[in-house]
């Protein structure tokens, strides 16, 4: 009954207290994100008003209201992936393997953000289309992520019949699948990138992880730039390696969670460990003052009783 209610009395105060971790967490990144984005945001928004006065002032003859619109049109056309070469413009975003990676995207719910419908129609069998997808994209990633981990404890199994490992096969195996995916799916991903988009390592690892965790930030998106000719297979190639490395992130992910549970678990065993401890002492300490009462008691009682006390003399009632 008391270890009931202490487990209540913590789940009550659990959630607060995981609440306000969370909390602070946040807002210690955005503290840091501010102080490390914010420098350079404002030097950028400087330099582009600077490039504005400067056009105006080298070219008299163009105003400010019409030079605003073109701008705006020139971003919005870009949004919709147009964009201008010379006197012609650049399409593809919305071929077949442009839709087919959007596809990808919006059912893996990464959602870049750079490219969206800009019809009716196609926003609302967006909404169909993502409501049964994303279901099915859970269970497919369920299904590729239970494979990997039968492949691994296959692979741990055959380690251990033939060279008779019995702890050291099944540690073996899964360092070897996590180097294996931090290769295909991390470390390797980035030279293609910095190939086929001219992209640093560090933008291409960027790129991975904020793609795979499902992040998508949309600051870097594969097949978007205009001056670069991409291969057919290039966006095909990639839409399996995000199902793929989705699938093995969201094992390591699990791994990371089992391990911090069973660590929570640890410290509440610990704590329930010295709890239970701490009611044996005072247990203890109760039973050592009741047997030091007995044996007060029973000194009292065997105290040898004084002459006065010990023969009771009751003087005859002389006769009247």
């Amino acid at each position: 009954m008391v270890a009931a209610r202490r487990q209540q009395r913590r789940r009550r105060w659990g959630v607060p207290v995981l609440l306000l971790v969370y909390v602070g967490y946040v807002g210690l990144g955005a503290g840091v994100l501010q102080a490390l984005e914010r420098p350079a945001e404002v030097q950028a928004a400087q330099h582009l008003l600077q490039q504005h006065w400067e056009l105006l002032a080298n070219h008299t003859c163009l105003r400010g209201p019409a030079l605003q619109q073109l701008i705006e049109g020139i971003i919005q056309a870009y949004k919709s992936g147009i964009t201008l070469r010379g006197n012609t413009t650049s399409l593809g975003r919305w071929d077949f393997s442009g839709s087919f990676f959007f596809s990808v995207s919006a059912i893996t719910t990464i959602g870049y953000g750079n490219l969206s419908p800009s019809t009716a129609a196609g926003r609302i069998f967006c909404i169909l289309f993502a409501l049964f997808g994303i279901p099915l994209n859970l269970v497919l990633l369920n299904e590729i992520g239970q494979l990997m981990l039968l492949g691994v404890q296959h692979c741990a199994h055959c380690l251990e019949e033939v060279f008779h490992w019995q702890k050291k096969a099944s540690l073996l195996i899964k360092t070897c699948a996590l180097v294996t995916g931090l290769l295909l799916f991390l470390l390797l991903p980035p030279l293609l990138f910095s190939d086929k988009e001219g992209w640093s390592y560090e933008e291409g690892f960027y790129y991975s992880f904020i793609t795979l965790s499902t992040i998508g930030f949309g600051d870097y998106v594969i097949g978007m730039n205009p001056d670069r000719t991409y291969p057919g297979w290039y966006k095909n190639v990639i839409s399996l390696w995000i199902l793929f490395g989705m699938a093995w992130l969201a094992l390591v992910i699990k791994f990371c969670i089992n391990f911090l549970e069973s660590s929570s678990d640890f410290c509440q065993w610990n704590k329930k460990s010295t709890d239970m401890a701490e009611d044996l002492m005072d247990d203890n300490k109760n039973s050592m003052a009741g047997l030091h009462d007995v044996e007060i008691c029973n000194d009292k009682d065997t105290k040898p009783k004084g002459p006065d006390e010990s023969h009771t003399h009751t003087a005859p009632t002389e006769a009247l």
